[in-house]
């Protein structure tokens, strides 16, 4: 659970008092900002704890009535005044404001730093996001473990109630109940036929959620309930429902997404194998890329004969969009699987679409039969295009595929057939524009950023350099550089208005990465 206003009045350490709206302390804090502006709430998201001295608040009530409101309206879970600079003490006109519109004010005394509370929300906003990713895999495993066991998709079902602290029901593809836990929740899963029987005429998957009461149940029971259709291919295959007494966090949501995952595979596996093979290769593959990689050789031990050993590579192919690009990477897909079923290698393969057109991703054996088939494929497709990342062990597959990635965007970019990491990271595609051809290309192109950074507030070069190198990681890019992401969210949109450029687009990016480097001793 994400830290409260209660959770930070309770360390003693803070020395904070309430004031007002001490009836709405659990909620959450999502964050603490410091400001002395009269309206932060252009730079607010809301769940923040909001400290200040109030220096530029004043003492009249009318004006400190309207703050509040602003606050308010802003979704700012609490108020933090620190006495002994602008205020001797909190004024009454703000604490009323405060106590008529439920936000809770806290007053801060002058012993205690802005920094202690911010850090103490940090720490315990931290141990939240370190249990979600712990209690994520653990539940990833032990419902894959279940998944994998003698009543399959009954135990996942089991195991799921359980995670969720709630219950949960499997329906088939006719709307039938076939499975349900705790038993007593039978009843439950019962009424939520019409529901059922509403995303059976949906293109599957898709899942509504039920807030407050459930349909048809007893007034006396209260449950939250989600309900998402099973299936690929648009076809519904069977239907999961879950309730609890609270919403789903968001680790329960990836929980849940897991067993929806699983669950779909068993019942795609009765109908097609193959086509489960694929996705749940797929699955193994994203794992394995994930640093999943003791969960994926548990799964593929009994489904795969287990995955690659050895030195491998990823390759990742691309083609623009289109039915003929998708059919072009299908038939290179099936080349790979061919070449390496032929002599027993075992490779994972993902076809997919991404926000640059389809892709197929293959990690097989260095220099086995798949790769050198990817590698004669490419050759023979028109409008193909191959990055290929370098030798690297299993367990480092996430990184071989940045790798592979990086590879692609210089081959679509220099219309080659395939490129290999090592051509990337030995720079032999930069002598073929020669030096003062590159700085003749970084002056021109970043000229307008810094003709803006002599004349006027904002270091554009830096951010932009700094966002970059943080792969567009507004959080982290804002903290390298000392701002507030809606700062730097502000000076990359004037970037793209002085570039005339979307930084959305990876050839963008490219090219800005480039010219920065290329100013670099």
């Amino acid at each position: 659970m994400p830290p409260t206003l209660a959770s930070v009045v309770r360390n003693t350490a803070l020395h904070l008092t309430v004031l007002a709206g001490a009836d709405h302390l659990e909620r959450p804090v999502r964050w603490v900002h410091t400001s002395e502006l009269d309206d932060p709430t252009p730079f607010l998201e809301g769940g923040e704890l909001l400290l200040t001295t109030g220096i530029k608040l004043g003492k009249s009530a009318a004006r400190l009535q309207a703050y509040v409101h602003r606050l308010a309206d802003a979704g700012v879970v609490g108020l933090g005044l620190g006495v002994g600079l602008s205020h001797t003490e909190v004024p009454q006109a703000l604490v009323d404001a405060a106590a008529q519109r439920g936000l809770p004010l806290l007053r801060v005394p002058e012993a205690t730093p802005f920094i202690a509370i911010s850090k103490t929300v940090s720490a315990a906003l931290a141990a939240e996001q370190y249990e979600a990713v712990t209690t994520s895999f653990e539940a990833q495993e032990e419902l894959t473990r279940a998944a994998l066991g003698k009543d399959g998709t009954t135990a996942v079902v089991r195991r799921l109630a359980a995670r969720l602290g709630g219950w949960a029901a499997l329906y088939d593809g006719s709307g039938a109940l076939s499975a349900v836990a705790p038993d007593w929740a039978a009843r439950r899963a019962g009424r939520l036929a019409a529901e059922v029987d509403r995303l059976r005429r949906r293109p599957a998957p898709s899942s509504a959620a039920l807030q407050g009461r459930s349909p048809g149940i007893d007034t006396a029971d209260e449950d939250y309930v989600v309900v998402q259709s099973l299936g690929a291919d648009r076809r519904a295959r069977g239907f999961l429902a879950v309730g609890t007494e609270d919403r789903i966090t968001p680790t329960e949501r990836y929980v849940l997404n897991a067993a929806v995952a699983l669950l779909t595979l068993t019942l795609e596996r009765s109908r097609e194998l193959r086509q489960a093979e694929e996705r749940m290769g797929a699955a193994l593959l994203r794992m394995v890329l994930a640093g999943e990689v003791a969960t994926a050789r548990q799964v593929a031990s009994g489904l795969f004969g287990g995955l690659p050993e050895g030195t491998i590579r990823v390759l990742v192919a691309g083609a623009a969009a289109g039915p003929e690009a998708a059919e072009a990477l299908g038939e290179l897909g099936d080349r790979a699987e061919q070449a390496g079923g032929k002599v027993g290698e075992r490779l994972l393969v993902s076809r997919e679409d991404g926000p640059h057109g389809p892709r197929l991703m293959v990690l097989a054996l260095d220099n086995g039969a798949a790769h050198r088939a990817c590698l004669g494929a490419v050759e023979e497709q028109e409008g193909l295009s191959l990055g290929v990342s370098a030798p690297a062990a299993l367990e480092d597959a996430g990184t071989a595929y940045a790798q592979a990635e990086r590879a692609l965007a210089v081959a679509q970019r220099g219309g080659r057939r395939s490129v290999d990491h090592e051509e990337v990271g030995a720079g032999s595609l930069l002598p073929l524009l020669g030096e003062e051809a590159v700085t003749a290309f970084a002056e021109g192109l970043l000229r307008p950023l810094r003709d803006h950074d002599r004349t006027a507030r904002g270091d554009l070069v830096a951010s932009l350099r700094a966002w970059l190198s943080r792969h567009g990681q507004w959080d982290a890019a804002a903290a390298d550089l000392g701002v507030h992401r809606h700062t730097l969210r502000y000076r990359m949109r004037r970037v793209e208005e002085l570039l005339g450029r979307s930084l959305d687009d990876t050839d963008v990016r490219m090219e800005l990465w480039l010219a920065l480097r290329s100013g670099e001793d």
